[in-house]
């Protein structure tokens, strides 16, 4: 997969669904987006996505997600398959208020480990000549460096993806089967240990768009009576792993409301069924289908990932 469909800046509007609602909203969607090639003729409809998130000792990034910051960042490391030849991406994701930036470089698996080590890489170990590969690469060896940023968790899930034929303004993509555990070794590895599912048989919806709110972005929400939340998947991952990290001796309780089904609403500051963290510091205002400003300002914190 080394093909580079990705929305560099982009809102993003999340939801967790049911099996069976994902099954009746792909027979809607259709009408409107393409599938992604690399959906087409696999099980589900569905390629699997790998990301082994770094942060610091401190768990800043993770931090950051809870506390609902505004202005903050993620460091990821992406790959799909476990060829020694397929490209792995280094992977930027930023919240600058209520907008998703992303940066991303193509490298050599075998690049990895320097960067771990905090070596900035050389333009040899790039995949693509061209220029913001090179600048995400020499971006995320800084950003690597100045938090001393280590390997954490594995996040892993099946994602069925489309977006426009002629353009790249909207992209709707549905998580499967998201599951976490710690991988402090970086083994790059499509093959998990002992993974924690983290929203169970649940379907993660994200409805990302760069510009304009699509009018049928709106009319899909009342149509399936969907209710926006949050849905961190490394944040609630972690959250859930429930000691398994050295880390959670400063981590909150994992909370058991973090399960599908939805049903819930937010009370007293706890998060509904299914929300994570972040979403509950949002608070618990539904989704109408608003224009683009509105509706991800009523998201806050919880649009992101």
């Amino acid at each position: 997969m080394t093909g580079d469909k990705m929305q560099s800046s982009r809102f993003e509007l999340k939801y967790v669904i049911s099996e069976l609602e994902a099954r009746r909203l792909r027979e809607y969607v259709r009408s409107f987006l393409d599938m992604d090639e690399y959906c087409v003729g696999r099980p589900n409809f569905s390629y699997p996505v790998h990301s082994l998130y770094l942060d610091s000792a401190g768990m800043k990034t993770y931090w950051d997600t809870i506390n609902g910051n505004k202005n903050r960042f993620k460091l990821r490391i992406r790959y799909y398959t476990d060829e020694p030849e397929a490209p792995v991406f280094l992977e930027i994701k930023r919240r600058m208020n209520n907008c998703i930036k992303k940066q991303r470089a193509a490298v050599r698996r075998d690049s990895v480990r320097a960067v771990l080590a905090g070596q900035l890489l050389s333009a040899k170990s790039l995949l693509s000549s061209h220029p913001k590969h090179l600048v995400a690469m020499q971006n995320f060896c800084r950003m690597v460096q100045e938090i001393q940023a280590q390997p954490k968790v594995h996040v892993a899930y099946l994602r069925e993806a489309y977006l426009p034929r002629t353009d790249n303004s909207a992209r709707l993509t549905m998580d499967r089967q998201v599951r976490s555990e710690p991988d402090p070794g970086a083994r790059l590895s499509t093959q998990m240990r002992n993974p924690i599912h983290v929203w169970g048989d649940a379907v993660v919806l994200e409805l990302k768009f760069t510009d304009r709110y699509p009018n049928w972005f709106r009319d899909l929400v009342q149509t399936f009576n969907l209710r926006q939340c949050g849905a961190a998947k490394y944040a609630d991952g972690v959250a859930l792993l429930n000691g398994q990290m050295p880390e959670h001796q400063r981590m909150p309780r994992p909370n058991p409301d973090l399960r599908w089904p939805l049903g819930k609403t937010a009370v007293n500051g706890k998060p509904r069924n299914g929300e994570s963290h972040a979403g509950a510091l949002a608070g618990s205002a539904s989704n109408t289908g608003e224009p683009a400003g509105a509706a991800v300002e009523s998201a806050g914190i919880s649009a992101g990932e």
